[in-house]
């Protein structure tokens, strides 16, 4: 098995070398994996929707050919290999609390190939509302096992605002697939959510009070500080790496900008001077560059510039409005309006470009698509699509042409970050 997976990831490795190129051919062998629930005398609720998803964890890497059957099994009994023929592992999980109420899911993997226990682990949470994570840890932790390209980012939060009424928005936090939510701030018209930091301690957000004004947030003290305000608008796109400084769209005289915050200094510095709108700014290029959005050749397009020049470069010569951009590296990801319908909805795509060739990669197909977000490694997308009156959670997986939706049960994603 070893050969082959060598094979399936070195054949892998050759397509990431440009994300924009676009995967038309599935690689044909993967492992093949089947889960045994071990936790009978537990939760029959709980269990099955751990059994769920972590199968859908598994599927989601695109690393494995997954048994969706549901099996039982008693946890300490003797494994017989035999059983799965056709099999390369076999996950078997058990969940149980400890004595202080913690959840806990001890986890064999069997590699049916070797005859042998692949790992033995006890995974512990202490919210059991957040078993979500268990799942995602526990499938990293597979995915690390057969050497495939991490799946890291499944473990982290997702942080998004939510219409709940008219002026109103909420601040969530939840998991990639929307099992688990929190919410972190409500009350009021909350928007634009935006990670603070790499460990996701601390996010910046848009309160719209008698100014907008432009909060960070401490998501373990609750501690929330003030930062900047400003007369039309204020939003936090973007962060430095060090998280020493923001990019900011401001409007203190009535056409927004893009701007620099230094956290430390708290001066700011402003990086476009254009009588029209410019905002979405992001850092691009070891945050020497910024990518933004802006209308100055008369519809919404993607820009780039440098932080201490003047000279604008223009990026993308397809379509006539491009939106709601995001950058990792050299990679930029937009949503393009499709379609021109005055009275009704119209079609949004999302596309991928580098910054350095002139190859572009359209992502979806149909709908609404908007507010696409790089993974921490940049080979995997979230979005936002509307269905009608809800909003889904998408995710785009570049390397192997995979997309899966997560609906949103109730209210309307205003946007995301991840």
């Amino acid at each position: 098995m070893v050969r082959i997976l060598l094979l399936i990831f070195f054949s892998i490795a050759l397509f990431s070398k440009d994300l924009t190129m676009e995967i038309i051919k599935e690689v044909e062998k993967k492992p093949l994996i089947s889960v045994e629930d071990a936790s009978a005398i537990f939760s029959d609720s709980i269990n099955k929707k751990f059994f769920k998803l972590l199968v859908a964890d598994l599927k989601v890497t695109s690393h494995f050919n997954v048994d969706e059957s549901y099996r039982t099994a008693i946890f300490d009994t003797s494994f017989d290999f035999s059983k799965y023929p056709n099999n390369d592992l076999i996950v078997r999980f058990e969940l149980t609390f400890d004595d202080y109420g913690s959840l806990l899911s001890r986890v064999k993997l069997f590699n049916i190939k070797t005859s042998e226990i692949a790992f033995q682990k006890t995974y512990k949470i202490n919210d059991i509302k957040r078993y979500p994570f268990l799942a995602h840890k526990i499938a990293c932790d597979i995915n690390d096992y057969i050497g495939a390209p991490p799946v890291d980012w499944m473990r982290r939060f997702v942080i998004f605002s939510k219409y709940t009424s008219a002026k109103n928005a909420e601040i969530v936090v939840s998991d990639y697939t929307l099992t688990y939510q929190k919410t972190i701030i409500k009350g009021g018209l909350n928007v634009f959510p935006k990670w603070g930091d790499k460990n996701q301690r601390t996010f910046y957000y848009t309160a719209y009070e008698r100014k907008p004004t432009l909060y960070r947030v401490n998501l373990y003290t609750g501690e929330r500080k003030k930062i900047l305000s400003s007369e039309g608008m204020i939003v936090c796109s973007d962060v430095s790496k060090d998280g020493k400084k923001l990019l900011v769209t401001m409007a203190p005289s009535y056409q927004p900008d893009i701007y620099i915050y230094d956290l430390r200094t708290k001066r700011l510095k402003r990086v476009t001077r254009y009588p029209g709108i410019d905002v979405n700014g992001n850092f691009i290029e070891n945050d020497k560059r910024v990518v933004f959005i802006s209308d100055r050749l008369g519809y919404p397009n993607i820009f780039a510039k440098s932080i201490e020049g003047s000279a604008v470069e223009r990026l993308v010569y397809h379509g006539k409005n491009n939106s709601s951009c995001s950058a990792y590296g050299h990679y930029i990801v937009y949503s393009s309006r499709e379609t021109d319908n005055e009275f009704g909805k119209n079609i949004f795509n999302l596309y991928l470009i580098s910054t350095k060739s002139d190859y572009i990669r359209r992502l979806t197909a149909t709908g609404v698509n908007q507010f696409p977000r790089f993974s921490v490694d940049g080979e995997t997308i979230l979005y936002i699509k509307h269905l009608k009156n809800q909003s889904a959670l998408g995710i785009i997986r570049l390397n192997y042409n995979k997309s899966y939706l997560y609906p949103l049960k109730v209210g309307k994603i205003q946007s995301i970050d991840w």
